[in-house]
């Protein structure tokens, strides 16, 4: 990963993530926040954390990103994830405003 460029705060959270760090992941959205996980949208911190229990933070996931694009306030990290849920190249765009993510949208990488 070091060589990847990913922009903070995106490059915090993934390090969150890995860590599997619930209450940094949940710190790293916005109030109002959106989980889109393959069209399944999740918004505000319970509905985050209700996801993310039994789907990513809750099944010690791991991504290791491969690739990052940068288009305006969009930052898109594809990579290898892991876990006990899901496996798979999965793509991950952000929206980020701040120190904040307003919006994360899980794909096929």
């Amino acid at each position: 990963m070091s060589d990847l460029q990913i922009p903070e705060p995106i490059a915090s959270f993934i390090d969150t993530v890995n860590a599997h760090d619930d209450q940094g992941f949940l710190d790293a959205f916005a109030v109002d926040g959106t989980v889109d996980d393959w069209g399944r949208e999740f918004t505000g911190r319970d509905a985050i954390k209700a996801w993310s229990d039994k789907e990513f933070i809750g099944a010690t996931g791991v991504l290791s990103p491969e690739e990052v694009s940068i288009d305006g306030n969009e930052v898109t990290v594809i990579g290898d994830w892991r876990s006990t849920h899901a496996n798979g190249r999965s793509s991950f765009t952000f929206v980020s405003a701040g120190d904040k993510l307003n919006r994360m949208t899980i794909r096929e990488g």
